[in-house]
């Protein structure tokens, strides 16, 4: 659906906001968001799939995305979660390029989207987007790296430590008893996100929960003492009360 004009203001004060767009002038955001079309997501529906022609960008408004790959052997392994203000699937502004991962909302969703063809052109009156996407997948760049470092080289429970401790900066939410995920985040999604099975996260934080450094519910996680996390995530000498026992 085309973006309402009565919603430019809304959509202006956003924009400026976010990475893509960050530095362009109020002109070029009003032709920004003349050009994106607005779609609403349904939870657990997908946005696109891995393989499909890279032919949308996307940025994320409200709700939440789980972008997702198959690997050869079958296994979906999650690669992060898009927050609103992030931009999805950049890679499709290169030329003739595939989606990596498939896009799914965690939660129902709202999306602005550009077409390679009108992003093309408004890059023609605006370099500063393309400087800003050239920005955006670097660090992404770099974050899938640190991903695949974290799979192939450490052990299951530094790495469901540190996811923990990342979705913790993502969306985390004080609380009287430490820092909540705002988010669902069930064992197989975690299962998922390092490289482990449900049987491993689940005896982890259980364990976990016994020596009092997170609360996981049926769908809730709450981080009780970040720093043993962090002792566990950076594999530093562990002591006193927070000790913690190497395993896989």
């Amino acid at each position: 659906m085309v973006v309402d004009k009565n919603q430019n203001f809304r959509y202006r004060q956003y924009l400026i906001r976010v990475g893509l767009f960050e530095n362009c002038t109020d002109a070029q955001i009003d032709r920004i968001i003349l050009a994106s079309e607005e779609r609403k997501i349904q939870n657990e529906s997908f946005l696109f799939f891995q393989g499909d022609p890279a032919i949308h960008v996307y940025l994320l408004v409200e709700g939440r995305i789980k972008l997702a790959q198959i690997t050869p052997n079958g296994q979906q392994v999650i690669l992060r979660y898009a927050s609103p203000g992030d931009a999805i699937a950049i890679i499709a502004l290169l030329s003739e390029m595939e989606y990596l991962v498939s896009a799914e909302a965690t939660q129902d969703s709202l999306v602005l989207r550009w077409s390679k063809v009108s992003l093309d052109q408004l890059m023609e009156i605006s370099p500063q987007i393309s400087h800003n996407a050239l920005k955006i997948l670097a660090k992404q760049t770099r974050e899938f790296q640190s991903r695949v470092r974290e799979l192939s080289t450490e052990r299951t429970e530094q790495r469901i430590a540190r996811a923990l401790l990342r979705l913790a900066r993502q969306t985390g939410k004080k609380v009287d008893e430490g820092v909540m995920l705002a988010m669902p985040l069930s064992r197989q999604d975690l299962a998922e996100m390092t490289g482990s099975t449900l049987y491993t996260v689940s005896r982890t934080l259980s364990k976990w929960e016994g020596q009092g450094l997170v609360n996981a519910g049926r769908q809730r996680v709450t981080i009780l003492y970040p720093h043993g996390l962090v002792v566990i995530a950076e594999d530093l000498p562990q002591a006193g009360n927070q000790d913690i026992a190497k395993a896989d």
